[in-house]
């Protein structure tokens, strides 16, 4: 069962070694994080292999929910300025 953090689903995935370098190695010439290439790779498949409504409906509603967090940071920021 996939743990919450935040408004995002953790879960852990298991790589055979050789696979993982590869993996590494390409995140290393990206520049990112290997784990957000595998979040990027993981997106890419869904956006390639699901239904089209159903991905663009989750994709809508992530960011809705992503500039749902941001506006509640920037309001407790301000309202944290207030009391000071």
């Amino acid at each position: 069962m996939p743990l919450q953090h935040g408004n995002k689903r953790y879960m852990q995935v298991l790589l055979d070694s050789a696979r993982y370098a590869i993996l590494e190695k390409q995140a290393t010439k990206l520049n990112v994080r290997v784990t957000a290439l595998a979040r990027q790779v993981v997106y890419e498949w869904l956006a390639q292999n699901a239904d089209p409504g159903d991905y663009e409906e989750a994709a809508a509603r992530d960011q809705e929910q992503w500039l749902t967090s941001v506006r509640n940071r920037i309001a407790g920021k301000k309202a944290k300025k207030l009391d000071m």
